[in-house]
């Protein structure tokens, strides 16, 4: 903060400006903000405060790849990559459900395939556990991007984009 400083008071009074930063009023400011940020900060955590019980239970390994089941035109299934028989596609994915927890199933389907047939497959991947069940198509000429697009999952909640 700039001020002025009286001479020696000789003749003629002179001023010199002081060109000193005041730091208290910014320190006084920072300190209050601190403790408000102090008081507020476990005000923000989101829920009730309970007391979780302790458990020896292993953490949800986050899957390494998405779960995208694939029905080609000549109805071949396959998960990921891997080619199944419909006999064993819901053993097998309740296998990769029990490993890798829940998530999302990723539904492609040719567009020759009848709709009834997706649907006996929507019903299928609901009974392998999956319960959040998203179907893959591609956008049109008009649209502006291009590949898969990922449509509101079976049971209404829309999906995250790959």
């Amino acid at each position: 903060m700039a001020g002025l400083i009286p001479g020696d008071g000789a003749s003629r009074p002179q001023t010199k400006i002081m060109a000193d930063i005041n730091v208290t009023p910014m320190v006084d400011v920072m300190l209050v903000l601190l403790v408000i940020f102090m008081v507020t900060a476990p005000l923000l955590m989101a829920g009730v405060p309970v007391q979780l019980p302790k458990t020896s239970a292993q953490k949800i390994a986050k899957p390494e790849k998405p779960v995208i089941v694939s029905l080609t035109a000549e109805r071949r299934l396959y998960i990921r990559d891997e080619e199944v028989n419909a006999g064993s596609l819901v053993p097998r994915l309740s296998s990769i459900h029990a490993a890798e927890g829940d998530g999302f199933v990723f539904l492609r389907a040719d567009k020759t395939i009848p709709y009834g047939e997706v649907m006996e497959l929507l019903g299928r991947l609901d009974a392998s556990g999956y319960k959040r069940i998203s179907l893959l198509s591609e956008a049109s000429a008009e649209s502006a991007p291009a590949g898969p697009v990922v449509s509101h999952g079976a049971h209404g909640q829309p999906s995250p984009a790959q």
